[in-house]
């Protein structure tokens, strides 16, 4: 049987194991997290005059703050072309999973800026990709919360059985959105105003088809007073909108639309947070919307900006036609 070097430093431990012929020959960590690369050689040197003869290289990918998880990649990575073996990476927090018994469950860690990298896991398996949000949204969830708050790091050990069930990767897992986009280049963004009606009407139309908004819905939607509404405009053409409202102190995204032949070229993206923006300005705590299940376009977008998943809402856009609701907080 094979001999594993395994190294993890996702969290604020560095964690090194030995593992050969199913035994775990070495195992020891340091906590710092600033120490990493400080820590890690000695660790692995320590475990070589245990056992000297290393056959692969198995390292956590993350998700985790960039400068830790770097050293210990980089480290792995080197170590393997170094003696000419193999390497390969796997999921940070499913070696904190694998230490869990309940059946539905969140696995959460540090990711610095005052925001947590978390998955959920169900019957042992981790649902989706890792995601960043602020530690007050995980509570949506409402089912318990492990990793490393509650001195739970991910175990080296495991990795090799997380490994042969084909849960693999080969790039480090940053899930942490960037901090800033440009603008969509000639695009003009301003408040909504009376002339802009026809043609986001037209743009409604084309979007939606029959679950369209009225004219007469949308001229009542834009009078109230306790909403906002943004447009996007591109040589004199309107090509999108926005809107949303504060509702006792939780804002709401009412729509936002995108002429098909505009899209994925980052208005939408500017417009929501054109929303978010405002939302802050009324000092609301929290923005949360409606997307429609299986939207492969906006749900991501929604995700990269710290909206969560809270609930699901039957039949919202018509018979068989869930709703997901999102949210983000604010405070």
């Amino acid at each position: 049987m094979s001999t594993y070097l395994l190294i993890d430093t996702s969290t604020s431990r560095t964690s090194v194991a030995i593992v050969g012929n199913g035994k775990t020959l070495f195992a020891s960590h340091h906590d710092g997290a600033l120490s990493h690369g400080e820590a890690l050689p000695e660790l692995v040197a320590q475990g070589l005059k245990i056992e000297s003869r290393i056959d692969q290289v198995i390292v956590g990918m993350g998700p985790g703050p960039f400068t830790g998880l770097r050293a210990g990649i980089s480290f792995a990575q080197s170590f393997a072309l170094g003696r000419g073996i193999s390497w390969q990476g796997v999921c940070s927090l499913d070696a904190i999973a694998n230490q869990i018994a309940e059946s539905d469950f969140l696995v959460a860690i540090d990711a610095r800026r005052k925001e947590v990298f978390f998955a959920r896991y169900t019957n042992g398996l981790r649902i989706g990709e890792s995601k960043v949000c602020q530690p007050s949204q995980l509570t949506a969830f409402d089912i318990p919360i492990y990793g490393d708050a509650s001195n739970q790091f991910p175990d080296p050990t495991v990795f090799i059985a997380i490994a042969e069930i084909g849960t693999t990767y080969l790039q480090p897992i940053y899930v942490r959105r960037p901090d800033a986009y440009p603008a969509p280049f000639g695009v003009k963004f301003r408040p909504m105003n009376q002339l802009d009606l026809v043609p986001a009407f037209s743009i409604e139309k084309n979007a939606y088809g029959k679950e369209a908004w009225t004219m007469a819905q949308l001229k009542e939607e834009f009078a109230r007073k306790d909403r906002m509404y943004v447009v996007g405009e591109f040589g004199g053409e309107l090509i999108a909108y926005a809107g949303v409202v504060n509702l006792a102190g939780i804002a709401d995204v009412l729509t936002l639309t995108v002429a098909d032949e505009h899209r994925r070229k980052g208005i939408g993206r500017e417009l929501l947070r054109r929303l978010i923006d405002w939302s802050r300005t009324q000092k609301c705590k929290a923005i949360m919307l409606e997307v429609r299940v299986g939207n492969i376009d906006a749900i991501p977008l929604y995700e990269s900006f710290g909206f969560i998943e809270i609930s699901r809402r039957k039949d919202y856009y018509g018979p068989g036609k869930p709703a997901i609701v999102m949210r983000k907080e604010l405070t």
